[in-house]
């Protein structure tokens, strides 16, 4: 059991609601669930009724709240002790990231950084994540966040902060897309919105290959952020990181679709080139992210 672990429980105990404990954790409420489940074994009792609305504390919960709390409490004692004063260190870093990633788990990570390190500029650059990348390989950026890569260079040193599972999204309302209604749905029908490039293209590209479907393809997007849009206005089925999902305006107007076999889930983390992961800049941002 980890440090991690328990700030799920205590998410847990806060809202006493498994989908607004994944949201805030950033997670999806099956690998929640699956987390509580693994802590219930390892203490040998179970810690929160499931079958009550809201979930409810059991005795055995109670207590192992009172545990987390103190243990966590403990932590960040030992961690400000550790750190010591605020760091004297300077220069500048340049960050890409997607929009999705600005204002999601990266603010915690960026607030937590410049605590710690007033003295260094943070310059963030926004775009496609399909470029993160490229980006960090040319030297555009110092570091991007990023998903892992199927074929990671030796060039590049990944640090994963989160997983993010890819999903296949439709409009709310079942009637848009009429193919999707049939009991044995056919893809080679079914109009999908899909982003150019990167690694969510790969990936359902191999999908339809493996059943041999040529899909129908309605658009081709810069953006995941711009398929949640599109999917929401009736456009066909797309297909986006929960992540971006979770953090879209347009989230209420699209559901997800149950697709089996699932797809490979992202990694989403921190990308730099190997030969600079000494420099002191990119040691204190990678440092802060494993806090």
């Amino acid at each position: 059991m980890n440090y991690k672990d328990l700030q799920s429980f205590l998410s847990l105990c806060s809202h006493l609601h498994l989908g607004k404990a994944s949201e805030e954790l950033h997670m999806s409420p099956s690998t929640l669930s699956r987390r509580l489940a693994r802590m219930e074994e390892e203490v040998g009792a179970t810690l929160l009724v499931r079958e009550t609305s809201p979930l409810s504390l059991t005795n055995a919960g109670e207590l192992f709240k009172r545990h987390a709390e103190s243990t966590l409490s403990d932590w960040q004692q030992l961690r400000n002790s550790v750190s010591g004063e605020v760091s004297d260190l300077q220069g500048s870093l340049t960050l890409f990231c997607s929009v999705t990633a600005s204002y999601s788990f990266l603010a915690d990570l960026l607030a937590r950084f410049r605590e710690r390190y007033p003295l260094v500029d943070l310059h963030i650059h926004t775009g496609d994540a399909a470029e993160s990348i490229l980006k960090v390989e040319n030297g555009e950026a110092d570091i991007v966040v990023a998903a892992r890569p199927e074929q990671l260079s030796e060039e590049l040193t990944f640090k994963t902060i989160m997983p993010s599972p890819l999903l296949f999204i439709a409009p709310k309302n079942a009637t848009t897309i009429s193919q999707l209604n049939q009991a044995e749905v056919d893809w080679s029908a079914v109009p999908m919105v899909l982003s150019e490039t990167g690694l969510a293209r790969t990936r359902v590209n191999h999908w339809f290959a493996a059943r041999d479907i040529t899909p129908n393809i309605y658009a081709q997007v810069s953006g995941h952020e711009a398929i949640v849009s599109m999917v929401a206005l009736g456009a066909g089925v797309g297909v986006v990181p929960e992540l971006v999902l979770k953090n879209s305006p347009m989230a209420a107007r699209v559901r997800v679709l149950a697709i089996q076999p699932e797809l490979e889930p992202f990694a989403v983390g921190l990308c730099a080139k190997t030969q600079r992961m000494q420099e002191p800049l990119l040691q204190a941002l990678w440092k802060t992210a494993a806090l």
